[in-house]
């Protein structure tokens, strides 16, 4: 993330901890050429665009932690280091909240085509209340209904991306001087609760024409929504067997949409500290300790639930907390698996701490850590995330001690497959499966196509929605 402190908070302090330069461009660009090098799928962004809430009373606690503010915009450093990379993928988060979707879409296309196809977007409602007052609302929206407004709001850009522009629509031809085919482009006329938005849109299809999908929903209702739309999924789990049940139940929720088990891969979150040796693991986990901020993580859950868990001691109980916590409209996956890490069901403040900062934690020797990723790809496991705490310490320690052990079980790639994003992760083609939802905006709207205006000599302003589509 582009800020000071991601997930595991107080490590910017030490020595040799580089994210304090997080403004610096070389910063990124070195750590973007480093990941290609070492065959790394992607560089995945993580964004905010508000406080975690109140802690302690205020936000003061945030600023002098430096808890994900200050934050930087990961769709304007995505865009740089297509220029310094290949084959890297660039992902990124961006919440429904923060951009019209016609702005977001022509964005997306626009990096799309800058990158050669290796762009990809982490779709997020947020659930920060300061978020959503930042974009002019009064209050946070209820749970389910920023997954009803991540529906349109997919729809309106799968309509742009995918139903816009015909496969052929460009001509280019510099004989004829006809750059684009008047027939095979589109208006949308999308009318839908939240947008109106007419079209066409305004950039040609890039090479994924609906960028690489990702989605970290781990609700009933988030879970649903990753089976219905995403490629790819986060969770985080606190050992493979829990990571076993929640990857199966998004792929059981991809057949429920009509995709197949394998159109999602599931990612899971996990932080290494990696030793030659057993004292060198036992000196890096005794360092990790020493400079981790406890309270800067229950700051970060607590902003996550929309409660004030400061001020407490590490003992007190979620439910001791302003008469206990039985439910949330913020992050309901990750308020079901906290009580999942305490045998009562009601986790301490404490509990809640160590949980975040060592339930997703491997540390030991290369041959152990690999043994352990093992188990992890058996729990059904397709790949992971990389939780860093040191930049870019914690990249460089996996690449130079943990890759050569994976590569040499065959669990990590040796080099890069051909083509996009989508081709690279899938093998496959560059462009959504006719299963998506995305497929069914192609070709939908062949009464608006440009030539139809023309020869009529009437605005299609007026023209119904084809047939199927929103009203």
């Amino acid at each position: 993330m582009n800020t000071p402190n991601h997930i595991l908070g107080g490590h910017w302090r030490r020595p040799e901890a580089q994210q304090h330069r997080f403004n610096e461009l070389a910063l990124w660009t070195d750590l973007a050429q480093q990941l290609e090098d070492a065959r790394f799928d992607a560089l995945f962004l993580a964004d905010v665009v508000g406080l975690y809430g109140d802690h302690e009373g205020g936000f003061a606690s945030h600023v002098r932690r430096g808890l994900q503010v200050p934050a930087n915009d990961p769709l304007v450093l995505a865009s740089a280091l297509t220029a310094v990379t290949e084959h890297l993928g660039l992902a990124f988060t961006s919440s429904v909240i923060q951009a019209h979707p016609f702005q977001f879409a022509r964005q997306l296309s626009t990096l799309d085509h800058l990158s050669r196809g290796r762009v990809a977007w982490n779709i997020v409602t947020s659930v920060l209340e300061n978020a959503h007052r930042n974009f002019g609302a009064a209050e946070l929206e209820k749970h389910d209904r920023r997954y009803d407004w991540a529906e349109e709001y997919l729809e309106a850009c799968y309509k742009l991306w995918e139903g816009s522009w015909d496969e052929g629509a460009v001509l280019a031809d510099k004989d004829s001087g006809l750059y684009g085919d008047p027939a095979k482009v589109h208006k949308v006329h999308h009318r839908g609760e939240r947008y109106s938005i007419d079209g066409p849109h305004l950039s040609e299809p890039s090479s994924q024409r609906t960028p690489f999908l990702f989605q970290a929903g781990s609700s009933p209702r988030g879970q649903a929504f990753a089976g219905t739309h995403a490629e790819a999924t986060f969770l985080f789990a606190p050992n493979p067997q829990v990571a076993a049940r929640n990857s199966a139940a998004v792929r059981e929720a991809a057949v429920a949409a009509g995709r197949a088990p394998g159109d999602v891969k599931v990612f899971a979150g996990l932080s290494f500290l990696v030793g030659s040796t057993e004292e060198e693991v036992a000196r890096k986990k005794a360092e990790f300790a020493e400079t981790l901020d406890l309270d800067y993580i229950i700051a970060h859950v607590g902003g996550g639930l929309g409660v004030d868990l400061g001020g407490h001691d590490l003992d007190a109980t979620l439910d001791d907390i302003a008469g206990g916590t039985a439910s949330t409209e913020g992050n309901q996956g990750h308020l079901a698996t906290l009580r999942k890490v305490s045998r009562t069901g009601n986790p301490t403040l404490r509990e809640i701490a160590e949980s975040r900062a060592y339930g997703q934690q491997i540390a030991g020797t290369p041959e152990q850590i690999a043994d352990r990723l093992e188990e992890w790809q058996d729990a059904g496991i397709d790949g992971i995330n990389i939780i860093n705490h040191v930049l870019p310490g914690s990249y460089t320690d996996f690449i130079e001690g943990v890759l050569p052990e994976l590569r040499a079980r065959g669990l990590a790639q040796r080099e890069y497959a051909p083509g996009t994003l989508r081709e690279k992760v899938f093998g496959r083609g560059a462009r959504l499966g006719s299963t998506h939802p995305a497929a069914a905006w192609r070709g939908a709207f062949t009464a608006e196509a440009a030539r139809t205006s023309e020869a009529t000599g009437a605005s299609a302003e007026s023209a119904a929605e084809p047939e199927g589509a929103r009203v």
